[in-house]
């Protein structure tokens, strides 16, 4: 290897990729800030201008379309400049498609299931329109393409800010670009008003521009602090969340944050529902259509359910709520990368487009000035048409002659001589009078407007607003305030109302709502009734306690609503064959209840030790041989009894203190019932009812009822394990207690 030819390996690498860096930088990664465009999607839009697809021609096969991209301007692989046009199309992924498709061109809710491109078709949109307009009045750059035989633009005449408007995101070599795309109506007023006041601040710019816009309809909730922090670094990022109404009481969702899809949402939500991570949700569908792009359906499990706090775990836990990069990078018209602020941004277009102005108005001055210089020429011949007719006749060569008789351009004498002979009658020597009178007119017009910065000023303005009448739209992301999003345990998910749990013999189960609701007037089933109840409250648990002591708990939200017949409780539980259930209660941590069997025995116990999370329950009450009496919630253990009935008629009065309080056992002996009749089934505790010291009785017996006054209970008050006394005559066989308080 000679001399010349060898280079030290390190030298050699970094100026390899040092190349490598640039060209990723400048032709492949980063928006020029003049058109908005990478080179990818700027050729695509060049090559379908050539190919004649704008927006009022027939759609073409995008097969045919990226064939001239890859062959013509950008040799690199047809599915990579297939799937940047296809972007170019989605209305979803582009706030303003430069590309209208027709075909499969994918969906929100799988961006990447576009069709082949041998089967798609498309052309221009309206709106890459004002991209192209001005292409070929000189206000572009030309350059070889990749292989020397074309020419192709080096950037689009852009009439608008499309940098801002479309946005872009692309990853370079040691720096990226996220540009959210943004509201054309608002940009375009913004850069009206900068036209007219340079010295604006970001803040005041914020009145026209508040926040980006983006294609999908999701909420912004960035405060405006948090956006002006961004508009004036050129980075950050913009929180997006989802919008969603309440729907039969089911929740609706209906937008989605920007680039999110909703199978993701879908298969987010279904990960937490399988972990148990939430159980508030009963069903998860799409019900996604042409009509609606969006429309996720969540059904919670009751509608006792909080549904915005629900909501607000998803958006905590879910790409439901979002942050969107941004990062104002791009590369300026020094042909340099560089992260602009917002007025930056705009004040650089604005020099952009002021110079693209400039530039087709010199090049029309220009054709002007020609053509003017060509009438000029017109109007000697036909002053001297006779003699011009002559010369052209018997002259070899006449433009020489016609030059030097009338003091001729040779331009002027070419035109004259392609006159056609209908074009030598009287009229049309009066066109082209007035042709020049219109010319010259024309010419001093942009003479004022070139030499006047006001009036190019003016000029830009007027574009602009033409612009935005015929592209400018709503903003479809609303900037709102709203509560920071928060992953709640499932109880803060679950509503506190006042429900009244009810659970019948047979061992049906619901939930009513509210606590003066009276339990036994609820239809049952043929052959069913009333058995136990227990006011709560819808975040509580309900426990159960079966004929073998054992407790059951229930979550109450779970429970099925009153104006049904319930479920049975054994679809939930694992419990033993042949139990039946004795009652239900509910309550705070801080609340007791009753247990007792009907052999007399019993214990206070709090609610809360008797739950578990166990679907086979846990061992609560002793029993040996006796039955479980319905739990009794006790409103206060000190200056309160327990009112202990047995079936024989007795009654007796103690306090509640004088049991004790456990969270499983037999308890102690509350009234004493003689073994040999519990054992002949001749006496057993039917009732144990905990009332406040001054409340009164009501003993309902067969159709009559006798109410024993507080201080009559008196009599009946004794020692825990005493036998009782009689009930009245008449009221020995009772069939249901109930507590008074009196006021």
């Amino acid at each position: 290897m000679s001399k010349e030819e060898s280079l030290p390996i390190g030298g050699y690498a970094e100026k390899a990729y040092l190349e490598y860096s640039m060209y990723v930088i400048l032709d492949r990664a980063l928006p020029f800030v003049g058109d908005g465009l990478k080179p990818v999607q700027r050729r695509i839009v060049y090559a379908m201008s050539e190919l004649g697809l704008k927006s009022s021609a027939k759609f073409k096969k995008s097969a045919r379309t990226v064939g001239d991209v890859i062959g013509k301007f950008h040799p690199h692989g047809d599915s990579a400049a297939y799937e940047a046009m296809v972007l170019m199309a989605q209305n979803f992924s582009t706030r303003y498609p430069l590309i209208e498709g027709q075909g499969n061109f994918g969906s929100l809710d799988d961006p990447k299931s576009f069709a082949a491109m041998r089967y798609t078709e498309c052309r221009l949109s309206a709106y890459s329109q004002n991209l192209l307009t001005e292409i070929s009045q000189g206000t572009v750059d030309w350059m070889p393409n990749f292989d020397g035989t074309l020419i192709e633009p080096k950037f689009l005449p852009a009439r608008l800010p499309n940098v801002l408007l479309n946005g872009a995101s692309g990853i370079a070599v040691g720096m990226a670009t996220d540009i959210p795309p943004h509201n054309l109506t608002d940009v375009v007023k913004a850069t009206i008003a900068l036209l007219e006041s340079p010295k604006m601040s970001i803040k005041e710019l914020m009145k026209y521009i508040p926040s980006p816009d983006f294609p999908t309809k999701a909420k912004i909730i960035s405060t405006p602090d948090e956006i002006e922090e961004i508009y004036t670094t050129g980075r950050g990022s913009i929180k997006l969340r989802a919008t969603y109404d309440i729907e039969n009481g089911e929740i609706v969702i209906s937008s989605l944050p920007y680039q999110v899809s909703s199978s993701k949402i879908l298969e987010q939500v279904a990960s937490q529902i399988e972990s148990k991570k939430i159980s508030m949700i009963e069903d998860l569908r799409d019900e996604s259509d042409e009509n609606n792009p969006v429309r996720l359906i969540v059904v919670p499990r009751s509608n006792r359910i909080d549904k915005d706090a629900l909501m607000s775990h998803l958006f905590a836990t879910t790409e439901l709520q979002k942050n969107v990069r941004v990062n104002f990078n791009a590369i300026g018209l020094n042909g340099k990368p560089r992260v602009f602020d917002l007025k930056d941004f705009l004040k650089e277009w604005i020099k952009f487009r002021t110079e693209t102005v400039k530039r087709r108005l010199q090049h029309r001055l220009d054709w002007v000035n020609d053509r003017l210089h060509i009438l000029e020429g017109l109007l000697k011949a036909y002053l001297n048409l006779d003699e011009v007719i002559k010369i052209i006749r018997t002259h070899d060569v006449p433009k020489k002659s016609l030059m030097k008789k009338f003091k001729l351009s040779e331009l002027q004498a070419n035109a004259i001589l392609d006159i056609r002979l209908r074009q030598l009658a009287k009229l049309e020597e009066d066109a082209i009078l007035e042709e020049k009178k219109l010319l010259a007119s024309e010419a001093k017009d942009i003479e004022k407007i070139l030499n006047s910065s006001s009036r190019l000023k003016t000029l830009i303005k007027k574009e602009l607003n033409e612009d935005l009448e015929e592209y400018g739209d709503e903003r479809n992301s609303n900037i709102v305030e709203v509560d920071e999003a928060k992953a709640f345990d499932e109880k803060d998910l679950i509503s506190n109302d006042p429900m009244t749990v009810v659970l019948s013999k047979r061992g049906w189960i619901r939930a009513a709502k509210g606590h003066d609701i009276d339990p036994q007037s609820l239809q049952y089933r043929e052959g069913d009734e009333y058995l136990s109840s227990s006011m709560a409250r819808n975040s509580q648990n309900a426990v159960i306690i079966d004929s073998f002591g054992k407790a059951f708990t229930l979550p109450i939200h779970k429970l099925p609503s009153a104006r049904g017949q319930g479920d049975p409780v054994s679809g939930s539980i694992n419990s033993q064959s042949g139990s039946t259930f004795a009652g239900v209660v509910a309550g705070t941590d801080d609340e007791y209840c009753l247990l007792a069997s009907t052999s007399g025995y019993g214990f206070i116990a709090k609610i809360v030790e008797l739950q578990t999370k166990n679907k086979s329950g846990k061992t609560a009450l002793n029993t040996k041989g006796a039955i479980p009496l319905g739990p009794e919630k006790v409103i206060t253990i000190n200056d309160s009894y327990l009112a202990a009935i047995t079936e024989e008629g007795k009654m007796l009065l103690i306090e509640s203190s004088d049991l004790p309080i456990l969270s499983k056992g037999k308890g102690n002996k509350i009234i004493n019932i003689d073994k040999k009749q519990f054992e002949a089934k001749e006496n057993k505790l039917i009732f144990l009812k905990s009332l406040v010291k001054g409340s009164s009785l009501k003993i309902y017996s067969g159709k009559q009822n006798y109410t024993i006054k507080s201080k009559d209970l008196e009599n009946f008050v004794g020692t825990r394990g005493r036998k009782g006394n009689f009930l009245p005559k008449g009221y020995r066989r009772v069939d249901a207690v109930e507590v008074i308080v009196e006021e």
